[in-house]
């Protein structure tokens, strides 16, 4: 891990992410656990655990990671078993929020481009299953993360911070572990939802000509299509959430290959250390935008909103009382 970053913008910028992003993730879980927005179990599970792994980014990269590392340096978080363990688990929660993104995008195109495969694949029991596996291949393949740091220094036999082992580009399973995880996260993520976009792109324009011929030929004059209406909602929750997702790790992709000709950085004020630290920001950001994306795209998770929201007033009236 580079060197925590330092000055007004980033404390201010990690300081509102947390507080913004923790509680409008834990209003979304508990929104989408209620099962009242008019989703499928299906997609609901999966919404529900994407909003729990992006929550456990926040708590793990931003809580406990960087705004330690700005206000309270040399901290116990500092010490390098806590720092490796702490290292490990952001990555393992990051991976886990990514993938679940991929597989989502992945059930809503066999949702809608593989009639045969849906009845099969698209259910609340094969989404817990795929939830499971994706969250414990992520705890697994990031295990090596713990093992791969050394301390900075020692004082009274206790290591401080955290950097990496220099065998780390001298042993073929250090570099092997590298690239796959850099192929897990964010290359191959970032095609497989281009391409699944994609396809389903193709799918509903050349279904949506043929349902207006048919239609047009058997009723002769232009009348509401419920079935169309209800994929158009499912689409714009699937490209909102998509596309904000890849133009929010659209840096951090960029960084990824501008770091493999160099990686050497020289002080905070390198143009590399702002595009690594901006790419990162972006990235994180990413964890607070899907529930706005749901206030936005769909009209019963606001008057479930609304509902919540009117808890706490309910609650200080009966005090006032």
């Amino acid at each position: 891990m580079h060197a925590p970053p330092r000055g007004l913008v980033y404390a201010i910028y990690y300081t509102a992410l947390a507080v913004i992003a923790v509680p409008v993730n834990r209003v979304a879980i508990v929104i989408l656990s209620r099962g009242n927005c008019g989703l499928s179990r299906c997609i609901s599970r999966y919404l529900v655990s994407m909003a729990a792994t992006d929550l456990l980014v926040i708590l793990t990269a931003v809580i406990l990671n960087r705004i330690p590392a700005i206000y309270f340096p040399g901290s116990f978080l500092s010490i390098t078993p806590v720092c490796s363990f702490s290292i490990a688990v952001i990555n393992a929660a990051r991976d886990s929020s990514v993938w679940l993104t991929v597989t989502f995008t992945f059930d809503r195109y066999v949702t809608i481009c593989c009639q045969k495969l849906k009845a099969k694949y698209c259910t609340h029991r094969t989404a817990g299953i795929v939830v499971s596996t994706v969250c414990t291949l992520a705890c697994v393949i990031n295990i090596p993360w713990y093992f791969e740091h050394e301390p900075v220094y020692v004082v009274n036999n206790v290591p401080w911070y955290c950097k990496r082992r220099d065998i780390r580009s001298s042993v073929l399973l250090w570099t092997i572990f590298h690239w796959t995880n850099r192929v897990l996260n964010p290359c191959l993520p970032f095609l497989l939802i281009l391409s699944f976009n994609a396809l389903t792109v193709r799918h509903i324009l050349v279904a949506s000509r043929a349902r207006r011929r048919l239609r047009s030929c058997s009723s002769g004059e232009r009348q509401s299509d419920p079935e169309m209406e209800s994929r158009r909602k499912s689409i714009i929750l699937l490209f909102a959430i998509s596309g904000c997702f890849i133009l929010l790790w659209m840096p951090y992709v960029v960084q990824f290959f501008v770091f493999q000709l160099a990686y050497t950085i020289n002080g905070y004020n390198d143009p590399r250390f702002i595009l690594m630290e901006s790419a990162n920001m972006f990235q994180m950001l990413s964890c607070c935008t899907n529930t706005f994306i749901y206030a936005v795209t769909q009209n019963k998770f606001r008057k479930e909103l609304k509902v919540l929201m009117k808890i706490p007033l309910k609650f200080a009236r009966s005090l006032a009382k």
